[in-house]
């Protein structure tokens, strides 16, 4: 069943990734699906597409509320489709496993790049404290640079959600703030400031009344925090303030699937501007409802 679960898939993944102008890889989808064609029914499944130079060249697909017990970089590790590289990045997943509770697991693939990015996720309603993420030895020196940062805006102990992108050698800390002072204007045009980045636009200023997710982006180069994303759910995306892109239309509008109600849409902010990126979910579980208030489009 696990088998034909997962060709059905990348029948999809394949329909999806032409209409999207992407040309998908047999040789790196199918090694990730054999290798995890075991946890495809329970796990949420969607797929992401972005604007901007990060990710025009590719098609996303993200599996989360994986077991607890399965690390899905062990896995991409002992399959062949991830690579010790003798960076810190290779040991941080593991050193948040052996320090901190896990609730579940998350990856991302690219149809064309292939494996990318683990997600580790804290059992709710236990967030976990940056300060104490900052402590592992692989972890970037960023994250300890910016606690003053987070403790500022009312975060540093809030850490539902570590993503870590192996290609791009980035982290991303996910917090949902409980107070929706954070997400009001004055408190955004303070945030980016501080964080050195542009003043957000007037859609994003109205994109965040929606907000309940907000992930910053680290790396080891570096103690300036890359970018920060805002995330939103929503069962209408095209209606959002925003100048929505081609891309992102298209995979409302056509997808090749039966795709879930329930979107998520998130705006990443950059120094080079505003990039826009959403999930849409082809495999859809009630208990997503308690994922999306953990992870976003990130």
């Amino acid at each position: 069943m696990s088998e034909d679960r997962t060709a059905e898939f990348y029948s999809v993944a394949e329909k999806t990734s032409r209409m999207m102008g992407v040309p998908i890889s047999h040789d790196k989808v199918r090694p990730v699906l054999t290798a995890y064609q075991h946890v495809m029914a329970p796990a949420v499944i969607s797929f992401r597409t972005q604007t901007g130079p990060r990710g025009a060249d590719d098609l996303d697909c993200r599996w989360t509320m994986l077991p607890k017990d399965l690390d899905p970089y062990a896995v991409a590790l002992s399959n062949g489709f991830a690579t010790p590289t003798g960076h810190p990045v290779d040991q941080v997943s593991k050193e948040i496993h052996q320090a901190f509770p896990v609730g579940g697991y998350g990856f991302d693939f690219g149809v064309a790049g292939g494996f990318k990015k683990t997600w580790t996720f804290f059992p709710p309603p236990a967030p976990q404290p940056a300060a104490r993420l900052a402590e592992l030895p692989s972890m970037p020196r960023s994250v300890s640079d910016n606690l003053a940062f987070f403790e500022r805006y009312g975060v540093a102990g809030i850490v539902n959600t570590v993503g870590i992108d192996y290609p791009k050698r980035t982290v991303n800390l996910y917090f949902n703030p409980s107070s929706r002072e954070f997400f009001q204007p004055q408190g955004l045009r303070a945030l980016l400031a501080e964080a050195g980045l542009p003043e957000p636009s007037e859609g994003l200023l109205r994109f965040c009344d929606q907000a309940f997710s907000v992930y910053t982006t680290l790396n080891w180069d570096s103690s300036e925090i890359e970018r920060i994303t805002f995330s939103v759910k929503t069962t209408d995306p095209l209606g959002l303030p925003l100048d929505i892109g081609p891309g992102i239309e298209k995979l409302v509008k056509n997808p090749p699937y039966t795709a879930g109600e329930q979107y998520v849409y998130g705006v990443s902010v950059t120094p080079r501007g505003e990039f826009h990126k959403i999930q849409s979910y082809y495999q859809w579980h009630a208990r997503v409802e308690s994922m999306l208030t953990a992870v976003d489009a990130g």
